[in-house]
């Protein structure tokens, strides 16, 4: 993970409980702290999120579709 050292960090604050199941979660993995594993997590989260929202219909998506299924005479 080298591309690490070449990002710009802030802090942020945790529960200790969960710090310690993160450690737990990691022990024999290639992340070398909580802090890169909550990194990882969050950017995969972030991630689906922006596909999904992607994928997301609009309104004139929407009604395109409908006059499309009225063109072929399965709407009314």
């Amino acid at each position: 993970m080298s591309d690490e050292k070449q990002r710009n960090y802030v802090n942020v604050q945790i529960p200790e409980k969960l710090e310690k199941k993160i450690k737990k979660r990691i022990d024999g993995t290639g992340f070398n702290s909580a802090s890169a594993y909550i990194t990882y997590v969050l950017e995969e989260i972030l991630s689906d999120i922006d596909e999904e929202r992607d994928e997301t219909f609009t309104e004139g998506d929407e009604e395109k579709v409908k006059e499309r299924l009225r063109l072929l005479g399965y709407l009314d």
